[in-house]
């Protein structure tokens, strides 16, 4: 019923219907094609990000790797060469000395005794207490370990947020003697945090570093150095594995493709990541562009459509109008000025003319012979015999619609013959305004009329005879109420040869609508 009334709606046509077929044919096509394109486009992108950032994120771990290897293993010199000579402070102030000039892998340089005193240090501009004994992360972990110690980030006795490298002292006994310490200073220019922050700024990618406890250790964001992580959803995925790529939701509830590595000497996570959104605006920009880029030829396109549309359906169009005005005096002429320029149209305009030859005819016979019932003016018995006579000769394929009203003999009984003399008026008025010109109606007697409808095609008696019941059963009379037909319907020849046989099929099937609740059509 929907999908009815949106044809009624639309009003469709040859033409309409060429063209909805191909708009929705070529809209199809563009719209799965792009989502076809960006689909692949995205996970294009993606791969490759998420295959740059991690090969960005090891090279970067391996620099900073060889970068450590460098400054412990100085430190370790130095921790040797001062382990023979740990009482002569001279020797003491130079190592440290050297150590923070003679390079800028540290920011600041500490000897300390195996109780936390400074022995030593540089720059001098840090003036540390000599006297005093340190008890901070790095000289605790220095102590306690009598190794090689990388610390996590700490504020250091200066207010520094630093990272602590240090390496053991021992004599030629092998007695611990204390430590030899660098500090880093995460918020202070050093060639480590130059390496570290590195960007090759493509769509707003971004690297930061963890330290084996998951605190930051550089960041962009220099407010975020020092900080915890702890709702990073590849966190797990990133302190597991040594390297990788992985899609993850960020501390800050952003979505994100990284890549990984972790920096052996130390045990930090390098990671370099992209916000998906970012990436993804590169996909949607290219959507844009191929849409703009193919825009001009899907118009041209329609163009060419639309108009081998009206060319196909412009004859077409013309004979059917034509068909439905055979009786008037011009359409001959009017059907031999069509160009039947295709098979169907010729077939189609020969047919016509042969039609309106033999309509002319037999419309003078009928206006002549034809008795029209005087109440409805509907075609009598005799001049139904007529049209049956002229359809058979001329193998004219038509439908034979037999209506009888619901009730008919109550509404006589009940309001009288002139009330039931009303309801055949309106009765009639909806069976001509609800079927079409061509259709020959009539009424044989009583409530019972018939409608003879020219046609081959199968459904169209059950579309005519369903519209006319339902014109009639959304009809209210005064006094009466509401009325309702119950219609039967069979073809000429399809139902049978016998043109009496046809009628007494209809019949049996208006009496099978009336058996089974009346109000419906059985064909």
């Amino acid at each position: 019923m929907i999908f009815k009334q949106l044809i009624h709606l639309l009003q469709l046509n040859l033409r309409k219907l060429i063209l909805f077929l191909a708009i929705f044919s070529v809209l199809s096509l563009f719209a799965i094609s792009l989502l076809v394109n960006y689909y692949i486009q995205k996970n294009q992108l993606i791969n490759n990000s998420l295959s740059v950032n991690m090969e960005y994120a090891s090279k970067i771990a391996n620099g900073a790797n060889s970068h450590f290897k460098t400054m412990l293993k100085e430190l370790d010199y130095s921790a040797k060469h001062l382990g023979q000579s740990f009482d002569n402070e001279k020797v003491l102030q130079a190592e440290v000395d050297r150590l923070k000039f003679q390079s800028d892998y540290f920011n600041s340089v500490i000897i300390s005794d195996r109780n936390g005193n400074i022995r030593s240090f540089a720059p001098e501009q840090l003036k540390l207490n000599k006297q005093v004994t340190n008890h901070t992360l790095g000289f605790e972990m220095s102590l306690k370990n009598q190794a090689t110690v990388v610390t996590p980030p700490y504020y250091s006795i200066t207010k520094n947020l630093i990272v602590f490298l240090s390496q053991p002292i021992f004599d030629q006994n092998h007695q611990y003697l204390g430590f030899i310490g660098a500090a880093i200073y995460l918020k202070k220019d050093n060639i480590l945090n130059e390496l570290l922050t590195m960007k090759y700024g493509y769509k707003n990618s971004y690297m930061y570093v963890l330290d084996s406890n998951q605190h930051i250790v550089f960041h962009p964001d220099e407010k975020r150095i020092g900080s915890l992580i702890t709702q990073n959803t590849g966190l797990n995925t990133m302190v597991k594995e040594k390297n990788g790529k992985i899609h993850l939701t960020n501390s800050l509830g952003e979505d994100d493709l990284a890549g990984f590595a972790h920096i052996p000497t130390t045990n930090w996570i390098v990671v370099s990541q992209q916000p998906t959104h970012e990436l993804l605006a590169q996909a949607s920009s290219i959507i844009l562009k191929i849409i703009a880029g193919m825009l001009f030829f899907y118009i041209f396109i329609f163009f060419i459509v639309w108009r081998i549309s009206y060319l196909i359906s412009a004859p077409l169009a013309q004979l059917a109008k034509m068909a439905s005005h055979l009786n008037a005096s011009t359409t001959e002429h009017k059907i031999k000025e069509i160009d039947p320029w295709y098979y169907e149209v010729l077939k189609f305009k020969l047919s016509l003319l042969l039609s309106s030859q033999q309509f002319k005819q037999k419309i003078s016979e009928l206006n002549f012979y034809v008795n029209t019932d005087p109440l409805t003016g509907f075609y009598n018995r005799r001049g139904m015999e007529l049209f049956l006579d002229e359809f058979i000769k001329s193998e004219t394929h038509f439908f034979v619609i037999s209506l009888d009203i619901d009730h008919f003999k109550k509404v006589n009984d009940v309001y009288g013959h002139e009330n039931g003399d009303q309801v055949l008026k309106i009765v009639a008025e909806k069976i001509k305004n609800y079927s079409r010109d061509i259709d020959a109606c009539c009424r044989i007697g009583g409530e019972e009329f018939i409608i003879l409808a020219p046609n081959s095609d199968s459904s169209t008696g059950a579309i005519v005879a369903e519209r006319i019941r339902q014109a009639i059963a959304n009809t209210v009379v005064p006094e009466i109420g509401k009325l309702t037909v119950s219609i039967g319907v069979a073809h000429w020849p399809h139902s049978a040869r016998d043109i009496k046989r046809v009628f007494k099929i209809a019949d049996e099937r208006l009496y099978e609508a009336k058996a089974q609740g009346r109000d419906q059509v059985k064909y």
